[in-house]
């Protein structure tokens, strides 16, 4: 296999991911047919898998040797065995845009040997597109952006669930952060690599699909994107989780690294 093109695939993400948006837009709103998946994970509606088929069709056509992980397919384990690999979640968000609100994601990445090459977050409904190689700057639909220089997690602006507030997360007394949430993870650690907020943090498992293509954007923004103990995320594994997600500018990552229970 060639050495990667990062300028070219993040090209073929962006144009993937608006013609999501595109699709996506004719389902929102429009009360698409739903359902709940096996196993309590969660809802998928028809536009959920027509956004799945078209990403498929268009990133599978252009590069056929690149693997392939998203939320929507059975997952085949051959994609372990590919040097690169699309990781995909086609609606990030499903419930906000069952709600008929606008803060759902498209999220695409192009990952090898582990590592995010390229990455696109689309929010159609917001016209917002955040995207990022591993050898360029973080972009919001075009212009460059950076995280937040917090240092002190007093009074940091954190992303993340009302459970986080439960005092067995912590060391000690909870720290004085501000919560918020959002629906979408991807667009979580993008607000943060926009400098919006200043942390998002799960404590949860959460799938590579909601974390590949935002992580980088938030590394390449100044963000520290690790799992919650710190570690760094390997993608495309056997189980396709990583265990939690901490994200922060680095000085602040370590202030919420040190302030929680492993």
């Amino acid at each position: 296999m060639q050495a990667p093109d990062t300028t070219r695939d993040l090209a073929l993400l962006t144009e993937a991911a608006q013609a999501a948006g595109a699709l996506a837009m004719r389902y929102w709103k429009r009360h698409p047919e739903a359902w709940e998946k096996e196993g309590g994970a969660g809802p998928v509606s028809e536009a959920d898998l027509a956004v799945n088929t078209l990403l498929a069709e268009i990133l599978r056509e252009a590069r056929p040797d690149y693997g392939w992980l998203s939320e929507e397919s059975q997952d085949d384990p051959a994609r372990l065995a590919a040097e690169r690999i699309f990781i995909v979640d086609p609606i990030d968000g499903t419930r906000a845009f069952l709600a008929e609100e606008p803060g759902f994601a498209h999220a695409i990445a192009v990952v090898e040997r582990g590592r995010v090459l390229a990455g696109v977050v689309h929010l159609p409904a917001l016209q917002q597109s955040y995207a990022a190689t591993c050898d360029g700057p973080a972009t919001l639909n075009g212009a460059p952006i950076a995280a937040a220089k917090t240092r002190c997690i007093a009074g940091s602006s954190l992303l993340t669930a009302r459970t986080t507030d439960e005092a067995v997360h912590w060391r000690g007394p909870r720290p004085a952060y501000m919560r918020s949430f959002r629906p979408s993870l991807a667009w979580r650690l993008c607000l943060v690599a926009e400098g919006r907020f200043d942390a998002s943090l799960s404590l949860r498992q959460a799938w590579e699909w909601d974390v590949a293509a935002a992580s980088l954007i938030a590394a390449r923004a100044g963000a520290l994107a690790t799992d919650r103990l710190g570690h760094e995320i390997i993608f495309n594994g056997p189980g396709a989780r990583c265990d939690g997600l901490l994200v922060a500018p680095p000085a602040l990552h370590a202030q919420y690294l040190a302030a929680l229970h492993p």
